[in-house]
């Protein structure tokens, strides 16, 4: 009676073994009924069906550990990413958490580096990135920076004389001659490669009359400004800056390279030009803007230069000695700030032989012969 009870009470129990008999699937399975029962009453389950759904977790149980390519040794890692353009780094960086941690916040500033210095070297050079305000470590100097009177002298620059252009936040970014001059080519080759489907089709670009602002215009102004912001300030797009600034040298030489290529199919357009060829456009790099070819003096003032414009490389020229470009330093910067502290002396007028008048609040120290 007793074992007719101990073999009845389990049979009711129709579920999944548990984890003491899990463990023995490798074993071969008893199929007696006394010996299918556990110690402690449990039923290992036994059919053709249980025994199929085993064989296939066997099957596809992993071999071993799951790896992928940022497993491999970090030196080889960034040498592989140093190939691809910045676009398609943050292509890559939305394939996953992972991938969006590496490229984005732990390593963009050596990624962008590396890429830079293998694809737009020379573009680098052309058109830097310009200080902000908080890089100037004397706060003496940065007072002098924004002083109201050279901001006033300064208001050509925000007027909206530029109709492609928007101009720098004075309170953001400095406003020396060196860095109001990057922060307008870099805001112009983010605004010139937005119309260059217009320029390949020949569709006009929208005239807009002298001192107007559509409404239009002024909110694409405001996303290019925003892309320009994300390059320059890492306090809007944290880390990834640099990729940014990257991938605005990126535009520019594929707006480049689509200018030359639509110049050179006009059999009737003589100017000299940069020599460009299949394998050129096809390395995505600005190898051949090192060759000879037409300096770039004039800045576009307005969107009508677009369409006789090639390849703007500003901020360098030919030494014919040496046949090469030569570039501005990038210490210019540097030289500007220096500029403006004998600015601020110039403000310093004599009115007396034995008194100096202090025009404006500089800081300035009076002579000792000031009452």
């Amino acid at each position: 009676m007793g074992e007719e009870e101990t073999m009845q009470q389990p049979a009711a129990m129709d579920g999944p073994p548990n984890a003491d008999t899990a463990g023995a699937e490798s074993k071969t399975i008893p199929k007696s009924g006394r010996e299918r029962v556990a110690e402690d009453g449990s039923l290992t389950v036994y059919s053709k069906r249980s025994e199929r759904i085993r064989r296939k977790k066997r099957r596809s149980k992993p071999s071993g550990e799951d790896r992928s390519f940022l497993d491999l040794p970090f030196d080889i890692l960034i040498h592989i990413l140093g190939f691809i353009r910045p676009s398609d780094v943050f292509r890559l960086s939305r394939t996953c958490h992972a991938l969006n941690t590496f490229l984005l916040q732990e390593h963009p500033a050596l990624l962008a580096r590396t890429i830079i210095q293998r694809r737009y070297s020379c573009l680098e050079k052309c058109m830097r990135l310009p200080a902000l305000l908080s890089d100037i470590r004397d706060p003496d100097l940065r007072d002098l920076v924004q002083h109201p009177e050279r901001q006033k002298k300064l208001e050509i620059h925000r007027r909206p004389y530029y109709q492609h252009v928007s101009p720098p936040n004075p309170s953001l970014v400095c406003t020396c001659m060196t860095c109001i001059l990057r922060w307008n080519l870099l805001c112009l080759a983010v605004d010139f490669a937005h119309w260059q489907d217009n320029l390949d089709k020949g569709d006009p670009l929208p005239i807009i009359p002298r001192g107007k602002q559509p409404r239009w215009n002024s909110q694409l102004l405001s996303s290019h400004e925003a892309v320009v912001l994300n390059a320059v300030n890492p306090a809007v797009s944290g880390c990834a800056s640099p990729l940014w600034y990257a991938a605005i040298l990126e535009a520019h030489l594929a707006s480049t390279v689509r200018a030359i290529s639509r110049h050179s199919a006009n059999k009737g357009n003589k100017r000299p030009r940069f020599r460009m060829t299949l394998q050129d456009m096809a390395s995505g790099t600005d190898t051949f803007l090192e060759r000879s070819g037409p300096p770039s003096s004039d800045f576009p003032f307005h969107r009508d230069n677009y369409y006789m414009l090639e390849a703007y490389l500003p901020n360098r020229c030919w030494l014919k000695e040496k046949g090469r470009w030569g570039y501005m330093p990038a210490g210019q910067h540097d030289t500007d700030l220096e500029q403006i502290r004998r600015w601020a002396s110039w403000w310093t007028k004599p009115a007396s032989a034995d008194r100096v008048v202090v025009v404006g609040d500089l800081g300035l120290p009076r002579s000792e012969g000031d009452n």
